[in-house]
C-alpha cells in the first residue's frame, strides 16, 4: 500500500477564506491518497506589527476577537495532543461560518463541548502559557510561505520532493468530488514546476457556505 501524501495546513478559524480551503482538502482526502496535518497560525500575530494600516473594522477585530480562539486552539492542542485540531477546526468553523454565531466566548465553549474537549481550556481565552508555542506554529507556516500572505497556508510535495508552500488556494464554493480532486491535481502540477510563485485574479464574491 502506498503512503498517503502528506499536506500540512496552517488555518486561523477566523479565516473564512481558510475554512473554504479546509473544506476543499478535507474533500481531496476522500477521492486522493493524502492526509492533511493541521496547525495553527494566527491573524492576530501577522498583523500586530501594522494595525495602523488596517482598516478600522478588521483592525477593531484583530485586537478584540482573534486572540481568544486561537489561544484556546493551541491550548487544546498542547494538554491534549495534535489530534485534536481537525476536529476543533471543524466545530468551531462550522459555527463561525456556517452558522454564523461567531468568535464568541459561548461560540467556543460550545465547540469544545461538541468534541469533548473540557471546558477548563476557557481559562486561556485572555493569555495562555502557550502563547509561546502559538507563535512558533504561525512562525513555521510563514516561514515556508513567505511574508506576503495570509491564511491558509498549505505545504505540498514540490519538484523535488521537499515541502512548497503556498498562500490558498481561494476558493469558493469548497469544490466537491471530481472538482476537489482536479483543483488538487493542479496545485501539484504547479508545485511541480520549479521558480513558480503564484497565479491570481481580483476575487468578485464572498464566501459561499452553502454546499458545506
Amino acid at each position: 500500500m502506498s503512503e498517503k501524501t502528506p499536506v500540512d495546513f496552517w488555518f486561523d478559524p477566523l479565516c473564512p477564506w481558510a475554512w473554504m480551503t479546509s473544506r476543499w482538502v478535507l474533500e481531496v482526502e476522500k477521492v486522493r491518497d493524502i492526509r492533511v496535518r493541521w496547525h495553527l497560525m494566527s491573524l492576530a500575530v501577522l498583523n500586530e506589527d501594522k494595525l495602523d494600516e488596517l482598516p478600522e473594522e478588521y483592525r477593531e477585530l484583530l485586537e478584540t476577537k482573534a486572540w481568544g480562539p486561537v489561544r484556546i486552539v493551541i491550548a487544546a492542542q498542547e494538554e491534549h495532543g495534535t489530534e485534536v485540531l481537525g476536529d476543533l477546526y471543524t466545530a468551531l468553523g462550522t459555527r463561525f461560518h456556517n452558522q454564523g454565531e461567531g468568535p464568541e466566548k459561548e461560540t467556543v465553549a460550545a465547540a469544545l463541548k461538541d468534541v469533548g474537549l473540557p471546558e477548563s481550556l476557557m481559562d486561556h481565552w485572555d493569555s495562555t502559557p502557550y502563547e509561546p508555542q502559538l507563535r512558533a506554529s504561525h512562525k513555521e507556516g510563514i516561514d515556508k510561505v513567505g511574508q506576503e500572505v495570509g491564511t491558509p497556508v498549505i505545504a505540498v510535495p514540490g519538484a523535488d520532493g521537499e515541502q512548497l508552500a503556498f498562500f490558498g488556494p481561494v476558493v469558493t464554493p469548497a469544490p466537491k468530488g471530481e472538482d476537489a480532486a482536479k483543483l488538487w491535481d493542479g496545485t501539484l502540477a504547479v508545485a511541480s514546476v520549479p521558480g513558480f510563485y503564484e497565479i491570481k485574479r481580483t476575487r468578485t464574491k464572498g464566501p459561499d457556505f452553502s454546499n458545506l
